[in-house]
């Protein structure tokens, strides 16, 4: 069966499903001599190498600078790498460091700011437009300014369901997921005759300002949280959307597995450039199941990797070359993102390449004294004094991801949590997990099993305050733990991941006390909380 339907029906399956795909014998990652295991350790090192020189040269900034060994503050100075980096340490299996570094946190961050953000009376205001989508920047302390602009890109409209979704369902209030599906409608009720929607748009006037149609910067994460929160919430409509787009995108932009950039109302090209931001699209592909169409693609932009060692920004398709003043890698994880979705559906070890070729490259290329800086020119490797926080959060957590076939995440559904509720059972930590946009891992069986109903009010706020102490000081230092060592002796004895290979994890049923979420371990925390903060106001 083949077509939308087809489509539906493989995304009303687990996800799982999917990711039990296997090819024939006889494509071993043995038969290419690729050793996983020491591919995974250097990772592990990699991540060490950029976090503890970010712990003790750029904290309590945003962002290590490391080819001057300091730091800057550059999305709001609150020592983003490092909140960025928490759950990957879970998934390194790092249990202490995590909960070292919370109870660090606990004792107080200096924001830099004399305010509590609350999460309503920021982001919720800055839906109050009249077409419902929200404005691009909102101040902490007076919501939207008076002088913002009201021209906002496709994606900063379009990627709040997975987020809000969540926060509404562990919190029992609708307004977080109703203002997040209100602008992803607007989007869709504005796209064109054809099907596409453009780059940025008035979120006053619903006019479209910037009419480029394509899958790459300024557009991406939209498409990425329909199929995502289509997962997740097991949503049908959602679902159709992207699959209704796909069409337009398949007939419009795509040229010989690329996709190019066109006029969004008559869908002639309008640059016939591939952004490294678009590597997302063949891991998106496999989520609904078209993991030929996304091999296919993937390989094109393996072709790319190979020629420079990494992604350019902007890659000229016909001429085969970079885009001026678009050279540049600033250690992007999109490519390898999808290299980890498709093999977990495929196991082809072309897969398992781009891996090598990426932990070769960046270690060549970006290591520094100090960290790995981003590559300002790929044609002759030039370094730019930057490591961004989604190299900690993103790049170096999918790469471990793809050389660990055993971790936590990637959990078929053999070991979980049975959790009784007043309404009966329900499974937690079954794995299925949801990345956002940042690579944040959420338990979609969380938005059920520790949802908060109003009239039952559940206790989930007392999860969240085992991250939080009741009072909080704003001068620290922090300095990362001696323990967490090299190898597998470093994970956490609790811990999935760090079982032998091959072993079958058993399955565990664990029954808790009514009307409340059970007690869980540190990474089983993380998922359930997803990205609710606490108020404390």
């Amino acid at each position: 069966m083949r077509g939308p339907g087809a489509a539906m029906q493989r995304f009303l399956c687990p996800l799982l499903c999917l990711w039990a795909l296997r090819l024939p014998a006889g494509t071993s990652t043995a038969a290419r001599g690729l050793d996983v295991a020491s591919y995974r350790e250097r990772v592990r090192a990699m991540f060490y190498h950029a976090y503890e020189h970010y712990l003790e040269s750029a904290f309590p900034y945003d962002e290590l600078r490391p080819l001057t060994c300091d730091g800057q503050d550059t999305w709001g100075s609150f020592s983003l790498t490092l909140i960025d980096a928490l759950d990957t340490l879970l998934i390194l299996g790092n249990v202490s460091e995590f909960q070292r570094v919370v109870n660090v946190l606990q004792e107080g961050v200096d924001f830099d700011i004399d305010v509590n953000a609350s999460v309503f009376e920021t982001n919720i205001r800055a839906f109050q437009t009249p077409t419902g989508m929200p404005y691009g920047t909102v101040n902490l302390l007076h919501g939207v300014n008076p002088g913002e602009t009201p021209v906002t890109c496709t994606a900063g409209i379009g990627t709040f369901i997975v987020e809000f979704a969540t926060l509404s369902h562990l919190t029992g209030d609708p307004v977080f997921e109703d203002v997040a599906r209100k602008a992803l409608k607007a989007l869709w009720k504005n796209r064109s005759d054809i099907g596409l929607v453009g780059n940025h748009i008035d979120v006053i006037t619903a006019k479209w300002v910037a009419q480029d149609a394509g899958i790459g910067a300024g557009v991406d994460s939209y498409f990425e949280y329909l199929v995502k929160g289509a997962i997740l919430l097991q949503d049908k409509e959602l679902m159709s959307m992207f699959l209704e787009y796909n069409k337009a995108i398949k007939n419009y932009t795509k040229f010989d597995d690329w996709y190019l950039w066109v006029q969004m109302y008559k869908g002639t090209v309008s640059m016939p450039v591939f952004q490294s931001l678009e590597a997302y699209w063949p891991g998106l592909q496999s989520l609904i199941g078209d993991v030929d169409n996304a091999m296919r693609t993937f390989l094109n932009y393996y072709t790319v990797w190979k020629q420079f060692g990494g992604l350019p920004e902007f890659y000229n398709i016909p001429q085969g070359y970079t885009v001026d003043k678009r050279e540049g890698y600033p250690l992007r994880p999109e490519l390898i993102e999808s290299a980890m979705y498709l093999y977990r559906a495929t196991r082809d070890p072309t897969l398992l390449e781009l891996g090598r070729d990426a932990v070769e490259s960046i270690e060549k290329i970006s290591k520094v004294d100090c960290g790995f800086a981003t590559i300002k020119d790929l044609r002759d490797h030039r370094l730019d004094n930057r490591m961004e926080s989604f190299f900690l959060a993103e790049t170096v957590k999918y790469l471990y991801l793809l050389f660990d076939p055993d971790n936590f995440i990637h959990n078929d559904g053999s070991d979980f949590d049975v959790v009784v509720t007043p309404y009966g059972e329900c499974v937690l930590n079954a794995g299925g997990y949801i990345f956002n946009t940042e690579a944040h891992p959420i338990d979609p069986a969380a938005l059920h099993c520790c949802r908060k109903r109003k009239e039952e009010q559940w206790e989930v706020e007392d999860l969240m305050r085992e991250f939080y102490s009741q009072k909080k000081t704003k001068k620290f230092t922090l300095k990362r733990a001696p323990d967490h060592g090299e190898g597998e002796n470093a994970k956490d004895p609790g811990d999935a991941s760090s079982e032998k290979a091959g072993e079958k994890r058993n399955s565990k049923k664990s029954s808790h006390s009514l009307l409340s979420c059970p007690s869980q371990s540190f990474n089983s925390k993380l998922a359930v909380l997803g990205q609710v903060f606490l108020d404390n106001t």
